[in-house]
């Protein structure tokens, strides 16, 4: 099983980014995703989900307007777009698996891609 994120690297204030989670070793059709970060000195906090049933998601309320989530099962990806970025989301970004619903326990986690907000 592996989730793998893409390279994050250096965005300038006000820029986006567009993250990709590819994954392998389980059928992603039946596996909610999640994002996930953490900044330095700060705890982990989740960012945002996608189930993969009705496909619904969730937003941390800080930043809501501002990400999107999106999947292809057929590409075995799912996707995080943030825009506006600020130096308050420089952090490690993650992905996760779980089964089904995004309320569910994460079962597989993937390692992190440093995102650094600078200009």
């Amino acid at each position: 099983v592996q989730l793998q994120a893409s390279r994050g690297g250096l965005v300038q204030p006000g820029g986006s980014l567009r993250l990709s989670c590819a994954t392998s070793g389980f059928s992603l059709e039946y596996y909610a995703i999640g994002w996930f970060r953490q900044a330095p000195g700060k705890e982990r906090e989740a960012v945002s989900c996608i189930s993969s049933r009705d496909g619904s998601t969730t937003s941390l309320d800080s930043m809501k307007g501002r990400v999107a989530i999106s999947r292809d099962n057929a590409k075995n990806t799912v996707y995080l777009q943030v825009t506006s970025l600020e130096p308050e989301d420089t952090a490690v970004y993650s992905c996760a698996a779980a089964r089904f619903w995004c309320g569910s326990g994460f079962d597989y986690w993937g390692q992190g891609t440093l995102v650094t907000v600078s200009s």
